[in-house]
């Protein structure tokens, strides 16, 4: 029986990921998903500029 037997064992470190190069249609695919998020943050920062959608006023149950 070794003092060392007892408690938390340290962890394996996983191995370094291999750098892979990105070939043409991944590029563009990147690229394109950029673009796409710059849109979206454009028509978000655009309708916050302009305040609520009109509501047309109170709302009624179904009830009558």
């Amino acid at each position: 029986m070794s003092g060392r037997e007892g408690g938390k064992k340290k962890p394996l470190k996983a191995p370094k990921k291999e750098s892979k190069d990105l070939d043409d249609d991944e590029k563009a695919f990147k690229q394109k998903q950029k673009e796409e998020q710059k849109a979206l943050q454009d028509a978000k920062a655009k309708a916050s500029q302009r305040g609520p959608l009109v509501g047309g006023g109170i709302k009624k149950s179904g009830k009558k």
